[in-house]
């Protein structure tokens, strides 16, 4: 366990800010609050770094929610896209920008934790929470909650962040309720240079076999990172995706180096972001694309916002004023991800339909492929587009209403660069 303050001077210290939970989500929160100049006590249960089932893939709005002066440890930077239907009608697109960037989640993890450290935040790992409490025994007044950590010590805090991951015990409290719940399965495969090199600066998307899956291969350096993600309970033929996509790619007989799987879960439209004097964020909160399935961008932003909101809770002097600020993080979640996960779902819907239109309008469509690669720079988001142009919305209806699958009829092609 790693920390500049002891247990016993936790026990009587009263911090403005605990945060539970080391991923991008808390340490963004951990920043935002630590750099308003609270006293912020940020709580992990991994020693750090640690490996996170993950593609690593850092869009424009990632990029753009970093703190001042973060260098990104990027493995690759991506240039080009190859899109395939179950491995069929394969087409690359290519960019003359860069797309996106790709990480390695433990040294980005660990950066973003290192900005919260030298913006005031401290750090204690290889603790594990127990539960909340806002009343009872271990909490002394009304403004304070109790953090209570596996062996009954309870750490104390005017306002309580819970950044930890999508089986969240701070969700739990909260009440997050959830309305998709996805499995993604992921392998990094150790290549010899020669694969890598092929790969270098493309990544491969494939639409899956199964109603609202897909696949991908994520280059960074000497290795690849190889995925799927399809409906929870499908389990059995997620597994088998996986399996029959890295032998399609050839890839069968290099031997992973880790084999990792993790669910992913979506909140509900009603479900709660806060209760009394705690917030959730991230996946705690259930704050993800849920088309793509994205949530590092999710993680970043709904981070930021919680540690903002959470300085003005821990100000707060009565219930009233607190309700007020939490309501506030709330509608400030919605009007933004809320617009975002919206659009998600309907072109998760229409994805799960119509995968076939869907690959055919990205890979022929100049328009389509423009706005993929507008949202992957962070030029617009799918909310944007749709407020913004009133033909992305009649198009998503449409992309929902047709009733035939339109696929590319070129079995295999190269588009010109943008």
């Amino acid at each position: 366990m790693s920390s500049e303050n002891s247990s016993a001077d936790d026990e009587q210290r009263v911090w403005d800010v605990v945060v539970v939970g080391a991923g991008p989500a808390g340490a963004s929160a951990a920043y935002a609050a630590a750099v308003a100049g609270r006293s912020v006590l940020l709580l992990e249960k991994a020693e750090l770094p640690r490996y996170k089932t993950c593609g690593g893939g850092i869009i424009g709005p990632s990029r753009d929610a970093l703190p001042p002066g973060f260098e990104l440890p990027l493995q690759d930077r991506v240039h080009a896209v190859t899109f395939s239907l179950d491995g069929k009608f394969t087409r690359t697109r290519r960019s003359k920008q860069m797309l996106f960037g790709l990480i390695n989640r433990p040294e980005f993890d660990q950066q973003l934790v290192e900005h919260a450290q030298k913006a005031g935040a401290e750090l204690r790992t290889g603790v594990t929470v127990s539960r909340v409490e806002q009343h009872g025994s271990a909490v002394p007044d009304r403004r304070t909650v109790a953090v209570v950590l596996q062996g009954g010590e309870a750490v104390l805090a005017r306002a309580v962040v819970g950044a930890d991951g999508s089986a969240s015990r701070i969700g739990a409290h909260v009440g997050v309720k959830l309305d998709q719940v996805d499995l993604g399965l992921e392998a990094e495969i150790p290549v010899p240079e020669t694969v890598a090199e092929d790969w270098q600066g493309r990544v491969l998307i494939d639409w899956g076999p199964m109603p609202g899956s897909y696949g991908w291969v994520f280059p960074k350096g000497d290795t690849l990172t190889v995925g799927v993600i399809s409906a929870r309970g499908e389990g059995a033929a997620t597994k088998r995706y996986l399996e029959d996509f890295i032998a399609r790619l050839g890839l069968a007989g290099f031997e992973p180096s880790i084999s990792s799987g993790h669910l992913t879960r979506c909140r509900a439209e009603d479900s709660p972001l806060s209760r009394g004097r705690v917030l959730v964020c991230g996946d705690a909160a259930g704050l993800l694309e849920p088309w793509t399935r994205e949530g590092i961008s999710f993680a970043l932003r709904s981070g930021r916002l919680a540690g903002e909101w959470a300085v003005r809770i821990a100000e707060a002097h009565d219930g009233v004023d607190t309700r007020r600020q939490a309501l506030n993080y709330a509608f400030a979640i919605k009007a933004g991800l809320g617009v975002e996960m919206a659009v998600g779902k309907s072109m998760l819907a229409a994805f799960e339909r119509r995968p076939g239109m869907l690959h055919a309008a990205i890979t022929s469509f100049r328009p389509a492929w423009r706005a993929f690669a507008g949202i992957t720079r962070g030029s617009t988001t799918l909310g944007e587009m749709v407020r913004s142009h009133p033909m992305a919305g009649r198009a998503l209806s449409a992309l929902d209403r047709r009733s035939a699958v339109v696929a590319p009829t070129v079995a295999e092609s190269t588009a010109t660069t943008e």
